[in-house]
């Protein structure tokens, strides 16, 4: 995937929630099959929690929904029912970010790849997705 970053904007389907996001352009977007992401065909990439930022009074319209571990916090807009981005358990350090709600304009490139969210432990190991989350230093 391509390391230009820009701002994109995104949120729910009402409008309610808003927020902004810095990411690559072209990005790598996990289809997972967990209980919860398979019911509510969520694919999302994943980004370090310093360049997400929730805007204006978002957040009065969020609800959190939490189940096994609760280490993952699943948002979704307590209006229209969205959730335009969730804390993965994966990432507990960055937000997942569902890549059909970011605005038209930004993203040139989604490229879905398969996680095995029903098991869990064997996927976070071999996809080494909880590195998606930091911040990568540039070699400059």
């Amino acid at each position: 995937m391509d390391s230009e970053t820009v701002v994109h904007n995104g949120g729910c389907h009402c409008r309610k929630v808003r927020w902004r996001v810095r990411a690559p352009t072209s990005v790598v977007a996990w289809d997972c099959n967990c209980s919860d992401c398979f019911m509510r065909a969520n694919t999302h990439f994943i980004v370090p929690a310093e360049r997400f930022e929730l805007l204006g009074d978002s957040k009065q319209f969020l609800t959190t929904y939490t189940f096994g571990t609760h280490t993952a916090k699943h948002t979704f807009c307590n209006v229209c029912g969205i959730t335009s981005f969730y804390f993965p358990r994966s990432n507990p350090d960055g937000v997942a970010i569902t890549f059909r709600c970011v605005d038209p304009g930004t993203l040139t490139n989604v490229e879905v790849k398969n996680i095995d969210g029903r098991n869990w432990e064997s996927s976070f190991d071999k996809f080494d997705i909880g590195s998606l989350s930091k911040v990568q230093k540039s070699a400059n």
